[in-house]
């Protein structure tokens, strides 16, 4: 008989690819993590992992156990989603895990809602960059993400999550108030193919949206300095030292005296924003009221 947690086990090292990482991110011992897949292993009469130089990888039978392991794992969810629901279990903690903007955006406005309609849920809020929320669902370590699209994230289809889309913002054009371009009323983001740039750090999904955007228009950009805040982005773009395209909602509030803000002339750069849960957990009677109230609160944005 093969154990669930054996199988939470081999999937997290699937995820992190080594053993330390996994046990890090399940809060075990690496020893831990190692016994536990040798049982497994036992279990199940085949080796399912190999190890090598570059950390550890599923063998053919690994990850034939890991499609079953989804499906497995995402049962349960909704097996534990029914007990809930049929001990009518309208009390409790709900973690969700947002990046700044998307917090403000939509989280904040969240728990203000869930107060009145939901008064028995108590959400706790993690600060989590855009990459990094997906990884703690996956952990556990939290219940909800409020995550962006990336290159190298989940997909839409992944059979470990289900994703709830939230909502879709421009990036636009941040330049100093002296830019030769801050007359203009769209910004041709190939004229500022030779100029300075301000960015987040590699890693960042908006990194990704800067890139992609700028090699779209046929260059790539001179990130000359770097942040992942966007507070420091503009100011340094007030300071005349480059160019910079934040995120709609990171604008909201700040102080843009020194720089000009303009939308980006032909398609713009957008990143999109979604809530992400395990597979199987969305109908669970305190996750299901949390991610009504995030499309609420983003529909009202």
């Amino acid at each position: 008989m093969i154990e669930a947690r054996r199988l939470h086990i081999l999937r997290a090292v699937a995820d992190h690819r080594t053993v330390t990482a996994a046990a890090a991110a399940l809060y075990l011992t690496p020893s831990a993590v190692s016994q536990q897949l040798a049982a497994l292993e036992q279990e199940t009469g085949h080796r399912l992992v190999e190890r090598g130089a570059k950390g550890v990888r599923l063998t053919a039978a690994g990850e034939i156990l890991l499609g079953h392991t989804n499906a497995v794992l995402a049962q349960l969810e909704r097996a534990e989603a029914e007990l809930a629901a049929y001990a009518s279990g309208a009390a409790g903690t709900v973690t969700v895990a947002a990046f700044a903007t998307g917090i403000a955006q939509v989280v904040a406005p969240a728990v203000a809602r869930l107060a009145d309609t939901s008064p028995g849920i108590r959400i706790r809020v993690q600060d989590a960059e855009g990459d990094a929320s997906l990884p703690m669902v996956l952990d556990r370590q939290v219940d909800v993400a409020v995550a962006v699209e990336y290159r190298g994230a989940p997909a839409a289809d992944d059979p470990r999550l289900t994703h709830v889309p939230l909502y879709a913002e421009p990036f636009d054009a941040v330049v100093p108030v002296t830019h030769r371009l801050a007359g203009c009323a769209e910004v041709p983001l190939a004229d500022l193919a030779k100029d300075p740039w301000i960015g987040p750090y590699p890693g960042n999904p908006c990194h990704d949206v800067v890139v992609l955007a700028c090699e779209s228009a046929g260059f790539q950009p001179r990130l000359e300095h770097s942040s992942d805040d966007f507070r420091a982005v503009v100011a340094l773009a007030s300071a005349d030292v480059g160019v910079a395209l934040v995120p709609r909602s990171a604008l909201r509030g700040m102080d843009l005296a020194g720089v000009v803000v303009r939308p980006v002339d032909g398609v713009a750069p957008t990143r999109r924003v979604f809530a992400a849960v395990r597979r199987g957990a969305e109908e669970h009677p305190l996750i299901r009221p949390v991610l009504d109230a995030l499309r609420a609160a983003a529909e009202e944005a």
